[in-house]
């Protein structure tokens, strides 16, 4: 395995559209990484993860909705969402696109709560 690896959002989009059925593009695995690329057009469809997943914005903005509430997002923000809660985002520019990392186990990490 290669020791280090680099990609670009450009280099990322390019490896789209997400394949059928799927809501985002893979672009890197290693161990329980999975990192995707998700950049939804007109709606947010998916559906609560079973894995512990982290969002870091990479273009545009959008509000992002959870059980606590609605808040703001644009380039450069990063959100924890813990396995199984229910989110999406809404009211997203048309350029909106997140890199997306699931990883650790089906049902979360367990032990400490995220550090805020």
């Amino acid at each position: 395995m290669t020791p280090t690896y680099l990609t670009t959002l450009d280099d990322a989009l390019a490896l789209g559209p997400p394949a059928a059925g799927a809501l985002s593009i893979p672009v890197f695995a290693h161990g329980s990484l999975d990192v995707r690329l998700y950049a939804p057009e007109g709606s947010d469809r998916q559906t609560p993860h079973e894995r512990d997943e982290a969002y870091v914005v990479a273009r545009g903005s959008a509000e992002f909705v959870d059980g606590t509430g609605r808040r703001a997002i644009a380039a450069g923000s990063f959100v924890f969402v813990a396995a199984g809660e229910t989110h999406r985002f809404e009211a997203m520019s048309k350029d909106f696109a997140v890199w997306v990392l699931f990883y650790g186990p089906p049902g979360g990490e367990r032990g400490q709560p995220p550090a805020a």
